[in-house]
């Protein structure tokens, strides 16, 4: 039996808790606002506002309903399209009226939801922030220019009436917003008690982290199962000490984009994450999930594997670890005890002197899965690589560390020379394979162009070298 917080009311549900909360909405609740299309978590057509009680306080994530399965609503607050509509126009609802923003009208509930989900976290009122936002939501009919006119007229209404600093959720509801009802949902879900503790899952239980691959593989499999859903990181995700920075396994990917620790320790981290997905899938990818799914063009596990992570593991009372790059035995095939769960990854902390890279080819340049991806961690000394550490993806049947590579960079200068031999060795040491992202000869290709990318990037060398080098 599973208590939340539905919109303005409170709701049980009995289901298997691995159903799409997806179809649970348009299904049982006649919530027909959510739209079903992609089940991929790419248009954004069913996101919802999931909210979670912290520290006596609410924080909403924007996220797709096709891939959330409603074992994780227990405890939480779920808003819809339907939740957030008043009598009249709410004023971003009447911007997208005003501007033609709306014609065929079906994925404008979700820009709605999403755009809200802006509004409740935005630590500023900036358009390009709003239009990140709602990067996940497609629009066929539009062009988008409408919708961007919608949001930028909504912003400057608001910009002088709302100080981002002030409590948010109550200066919404003051200025429209938001619905009254919000005020009231900490005092509602308080009232449902702290929900059952369980720590790990039964043997029959599938474990679910964020889902955000798991349920576009296996949704017919996962819809009648009982999920285990790894609950969410409530303590501070992502924590460092004097040597070592800590990832919790349930830390997200928008944990690590927006991670101070990260940005002063590593940096790069901004850029490399908004690569990986729309908000709303990096409100749910979890470190966990992304190592464990074991894709061999996982963008997280590459970035961690070129920071040399090292893992944590756990199952009831014991824990051990090892280095991730032992954790891929071959494809899909991992050293993973039964009931074991990713626990920690550790990250030793880069001196002053390192640098960081990520890299990667797509279809798309954003919100899409990689042909090939590459990071590079280096660290200089006297002007010349005193370490160095590589990883790629969608290369060989794991995601893997370049160790030919790095051993060829050590003690060399950082020079267009030095790149273009680099990109040589890195090619030498790949297996890839021909699929739908490309030939074995393209990937090889590529690898080596994103190893020459890295060096730009880093320490601009001259293009023009390269370009030459490589004709």
């Amino acid at each position: 039996m599973l208590r939340f917080a539905l919109n303005d009311g409170l709701v049980e549900v009995e289901a298997s808790s691995g159903l799409p909360t997806l179809d649970y909405l348009r299904d049982e609740a006649g919530l027909t606002g959510v739209k079903h299309a992609c089940r991929e978590g790419d248009c954004g057509s069913c996101v919802v506002l999931l909210g979670q009680p912290e520290n006596g306080a609410m924080r909403y994530r924007a996220v797709t309903s096709c891939l959330l399965p409603i074992g994780a609503l227990d405890r939480h607050h779920v808003v819809t399209i339907e939740g957030l509509n008043r009598r009249n126009l709410t004023p971003f609802q009447s911007a997208l009226d005003a501007e033609g923003a709306s014609q065929c009208g079906f994925c404008t509930p979700g820009f709605v939801v999403s755009f809200a989900g802006f509004l409740l976290t935005a630590e500023r009122w900036d358009e390009q922030a709003a239009i990140e936002a709602v990067a996940g939501n497609i629009c066929r009919c539009t062009g988008y220019a409408s919708i961007i006119r919608a949001m930028a007229s909504t912003l400057d209404r608001i910009r002088n009436r709302i100080d981002p600093a002030e409590p948010r959720i109550p200066a919404l509801v003051r200025k429209t917003l938001l619905p009254e009802y919000f005020l009231g949902i900490p005092d509602l879900l308080a009232n449902l008690g702290p929900a059952p503790s369980k720590k790990f899952p039964s043997p029959s239980q599938v474990m679910v982290s964020g889902g955000t691959d798991l349920y576009v593989q296996r949704l017919d499999e996962l819809v009648t199962s009982d999920v285990f859903v790894l609950p969410p990181s409530v303590e501070t995700p992502i924590r460092v000490d004097d040597i070592h920075i800590y990832l919790a396994g349930a830390a997200t990917a928008e944990d690590m984009k927006t991670s101070g620790v990260l940005a002063e320790r590593i940096g790069a981290i901004d850029r490399a994450m908004s690569l990986m997905g729309s908000l709303p899938i990096r409100h749910r990818a979890t470190i966990a999930g992304n190592i464990v799914n074991a894709s061999p063009i996982g963008d997280m596990t590459v970035i961690l594997l070129a920071l040399d992570a090292e893992i944590g593991l756990i199952v009831e009372d014991t824990r051990r670890s090892l280095p991730l790059r032992d954790f891929f035995l071959g494809y899909k095939e991992l050293d993973l005890r039964p009931g074991e769960m990713v626990e920690w990854v550790r990250i030793t902390a880069p001196g002053d002197a390192a640098v960081f890279n990520f890299e990667k080819i797509s279809k798309r340049t954003h919100l899409d899965i990689a042909s090939v991806n590459t990071a590079a961690s280096l660290r200089l000394d006297r002007g010349r690589i005193a370490h160095a550490c590589l990883a790629a993806g969608g290369v060989a049947p794991i995601p893997m560390q370049l160790p030919q590579t790095a051993d060829y960079l050590c003690g060399r200068e950082p020079t267009a020379e030095t790149a273009i031999m680099a990109a040589d060795v890195a090619r030498s040491e790949i297996t890839p394979i021909s699929d739908v992202r490309g030939s074995a000869e393209y990937k090889r290709l590529l690898l080596g162009q994103l190893i020459l990318a890295h060096f730009n990037v880093l320490f601009d060398v001259e293009e023009g070298l390269v370009k030459e080098a490589t004709a």
